[in-house]
């Protein structure tokens, strides 16, 4: 059966028809800042071209799901907090949203767990009872699978606050408040502070490299520019400790790295994985540390293979 995908990103908005495995088509735009509200028009005038384009009838739709970059309870259908992001969501009432317009099932999850759905489902993590999704670009997102099941703990915050693990408790305010995070420490969203607080770094390179983004900088690197390498060096430093983190706590096979810097996986995973087998604790275990094979498509075919399962199951307390 056929499914419509939304992953609700901070800046841009993808919808897809998505049956099984394979994206049929999909859109992209640009969301409207702060509101979750002014997006809906749209979002709907985009799924019913879909739907109408690909003649796809009510009795073929198995349901629309949507990825969302914050906290989500997925069993009551809702956003509980949204990190400055979409601050109006918590107050939309999704689910009656979709049901009134298309008359079929919802579900909502964090985006970073649904993307570890895609690629557990149909990628880098296939066939794995055990593995870790990060997802590095404008904010620093998890998932974790663990014994054959993806985890969510009593309020359906587990394994997806890795980007706010402290990893320097006398550093960065993050957004979410804390000191210290993966996410204030290096994420795109806080780069340009990275950049202009660097202590190595001449205050010329710092004018010059104010706009730089991490696509920017790994193809400085690339060509040996000293500045750039010493950035980026630092900012891996901290994904590995986060990954490092990441092992210690849940004993994972695979670590799955998704996001937009992993076009840049030939500089970013020798250098990882180098500094993760000299630093680890793990004797009986070489995790395997994998770049995401789903790339910007694993929160859509994550709400598919999530789909699909209730559709199976029959059973939607099983899966949530």
């Amino acid at each position: 059966m056929y499914c419509i995908a939304i992953d609700l990103g901070g800046t841009i908005i993808k919808i897809g028809l998505v049956k099984g495995a394979e994206i049929l088509e999909f859109n992209s735009f640009p969301a409207k800042a702060g509101s979750l509200a002014d997006n809906l028009p749209v979002m709907k005038t985009v799924i019913d071209r879909l739907l109408g384009k690909w003649r796809v009838s009510k009795e073929e739709l198995s349901g629309i799901g949507l990825a969302f970059p914050g906290m989500v309870n997925p069993k009551e259908k809702r956003v509980t907090s949204t990190n400055d992001k979409y601050d109006d969501a918590c107050d939309i009432d999704l689910a009656s949203w979709v049901y009134r317009n298309w008359e079929t099932l919802f579900i909502i999850d964090n985006d970073a767990r649904l993307a570890l759905a895609g690629e557990w489902c149909f990628g880098a993590g296939r066939n794995s009872r055990n593995m870790v999704m990060m997802t590095i670009g404008t904010g620093i997102g998890t998932g974790v699978v663990l014994d054959g099941r993806i985890i969510k703990g009593t309020h359906y915050q587990a394994g997806s606050l890795g980007g706010h693990i402290v990893v320097d408790y006398r550093g960065r305010r993050c957004t979410c408040g804390n000191i210290g995070c993966v996410e204030a420490m290096a994420s795109s969203f806080f780069l340009s502070e990275i950049i202009r607080t660097h202590s190595k770094i001449s205050n010329e390179y710092k004018a010059k490299a104010s706009s730089y983004d991490f696509k920017t900088l790994f193809g400085l690197m690339r060509q040996g520019e000293l500045e750039a390498t010493l950035l980026c060096q630092d900012c891996m430093d901290v994904w590995a400790a986060a990954i490092i983190n990441y092992i210690h706590a849940y004993d994972p096979e695979i670590i799955v790295i998704g996001g937009g810097i992993m076009r840049s996986a030939d500089i970013i995973l020798p250098y990882l994985k180098e500094r993760i087998d000299r630093l680890v604790w793990s004797p009986e275990n070489e995790v395997e540390i994998r770049a995401s094979l789903l790339g910007d498509n694993a929160a859509l075919l994550g709400i598919s293979c999530t789909l699909s399962t209730i559709k199976k199951e029959k059973c939607y307390e099983q899966i949530f």
